[in-house]
Formats: C-alpha cells, structure tokens, sequence
C-alpha cells in the first residue's frame, strides 16, 4: 500500500492499535474498525480514518484481518526496520529505559548510553556501555545513529539537545520536563511526566470532590 502524508495525532494513536490488537490473541480473527474504537474508548469515525491510512485490507460487514492488520500498521511504523538510538543520561529514568526489552517490538534499539558524570562513566548498565559525553559525535559519525534520546535534568536538556543536534541527530525523544528550540526538520517528542501527573492529579481532585 503506497503511503500517505499521516498527521502526528494518527502517528500517536497507531502504536495503541497495535498493542491493543496483538494482545487479543484468543479473540476473533477478524475485527472491525467500530469494535476497535469500543474497546478503546475512542471514536469510531476516527479509528477508520487512522486504519484507511495504513491499510487497504478492510471489509464491509468483515472489517480487517487481525493478524494482517497488524502486519500492516508495523510496516507502516517501521517497526520491522530497527531504528538505533543513543541515550543522554544514564542516571535513575536513563538506567530504567535501557533495561526495558519492550523497545524492540517497536523497531528502536538503544545502541548506547552517553553522561557526564564521571562515576558513570565506562560501567555497563543493563548491557549498555556508559559512554563520556565527549565521545557522543565520533560514536553517532561512526554508527549512522539518527536518534537520540534525552534523559537529563531540566537544566540541562537543551544544551543536550544542541549536542545531539551537532552530531546530525534528526529525531530526539525528550523526557526532561523542558521546551527545546530545534531547527526545522528536526523532529521532538516529548513525554512530560510532569504534565501528565498534573492531569492525574486534577482528575483526582474532581473525583473525590464529587464523592463528598
């Protein structure tokens, strides 16, 4: 299937379809889009649309082939392609998401771990080597990395960011609870704990507020 232009919203939302449906392993062999949408509480107009972007397998009355769908949202993620990355903090969250396997179900392999701190500096940690940051450039001219992951303080995040920039990384993975100022073509993702904690606790609130 040739691909579209897909917007980043629908980017967000594939990875969810696909954990979704690779867990119903017991379940039919067929699912539409409407019973995609109720099982994941979004709507059904949408979930079509998302699936019509990715795959050509749907039918009236059928919907999609579970296992063929799947196949088709992991090409269209590239999560056959391995994506490699280096990391940019291997404290405490760092050291977590290097040993976490989950990574390769979705084509991204962290190749490295890069820090400033000198007691970290040539350990290994979760069978990735702890690299200065001084050898950060060579290491990604060396093996093609395109993508790095950031995992530093606040403070620190955008001179980070400036460094993976200058070494021609194109994709950066922000956990730092910190806005980047990125050239154009340089693509940002960011997973702000801090603002999804306030929503958490927000939605709390209202609950309890409501149980009184």
């Amino acid at each position: 299937m040739q691909q579209k232009e897909i917007s980043k919203s629908v980017l967000k939302r594939l990875p969810v379809y696909l954990s979704y449906l690779k867990a119903q392993t017991d379940g039919p062999a067929n699912i539409s889009a409407t019973a995609l949408a109720t099982a994941l509480n979004l709507g059904e107009v949408q979930v079509r649309k998302d699936l019509a972007m990715v795959s050509d397998g749907g039918r009236p009355k059928i919907g999609y082939n579970r296992l063929s769908l799947i196949d088709d949202i992991e090409q269209f993620l590239g999560c056959d392609n391995t994506n490699d990355a280096v990391l940019i903090g291997a404290g405490g969250l760092g050291g977590a998401l290097l040993g976490y396997t989950g990574f390769a179900e979705y084509g991204l392999n962290i190749v490295a771990a890069f820090d400033s701190n000198p007691a970290l500096v040539g350990k290994v940690k979760n069978g990735k080597k702890i690299h200065a940051v001084s050898e950060l450039k060579q290491f990604c001219e060396e093996h093609k990395i395109l993508m790095g992951i950031i995992t530093v303080p606040a403070e620190h995040a955008q001179a980070v960011c400036n460094i993976l920039i200058g070494c021609g990384i194109l994709a950066i993975w922000n956990f730092a609870p910190a806005h980047l100022d990125v050239p154009e073509g340089i693509l940002v993702q960011n997973e702000n704990m801090a603002t999804s904690l306030a929503v958490l606790s927000k939605h709390l609130s209202v609950q309890i507020g409501n149980m009184k």
